[in-house]
Formats: C-alpha cells, structure tokens, sequence
C-alpha cells in the first residue's frame, strides 16, 4: 500500500518548475535511483512499487522510492533526464 505521508517526505520540496512539468506533461511521476542518483521519470516509464511515499505535485502525484526518500530534500529539474538527441529540446521527456 502507498503511504500518504511520512515526516521525511513531507518535508521535500517541490520547485515550481518541476510542478509546471508535470502539469504539462498531465501524468504522475515517480523518483527512482539511477546510476547518476534520483532520476524523475513518468510512471508509464516507471511504474510506482507498492513501498513507494507519494507527494503531490499539482494535479498530479510523485511516487518517491522508499530508497530515495530518507535523502530527498528537494525535487528539482536536474531529475528530469536531459537527451543529447535531435528530436529532444532541454528537459523534454516523453
């Protein structure tokens, strides 16, 4: 079951950038670990586990991985994955 709230997770910030993103975008997201560190992807790439905290984003939720949470501070567009490809422009994903 996904948890609501936890006193580490409600203390994470949410940059407006990141909530305009997401609202564009018109689906949730999930933080997950990568090999670079917390990654933001939507959860059609990544779907929520069960154990994931959830954070509201707008409209919208950010499922945060038990594994990433205890370490999240603030939720920032360096999450977002940045594409070197032609067909990309800046934090455009999916």
């Amino acid at each position: 079951m996904h948890t609501k709230d936890s006193t580490c997770i409600s203390e994470v910030a949410i940059v407006p950038e990141v909530i305009e993103y997401i609202n564009k975008r018109d689906c949730d997201f999930r933080i997950c670990t990568s090999c670079g560190g917390p990654i933001l992807l939507p959860t059609r790439v990544k779907p929520p586990k069960k154990s994931d905290l959830l954070l509201r984003a707008g409209n919208h939720m950010i499922y945060v991985s038990v594994h990433q949470a205890r370490f999240l501070h603030s939720i920032r567009m360096e999450m977002v994955p940045f594409f070197d490809d032609d067909n990309l422009v800046g934090h455009e994903y999916g």
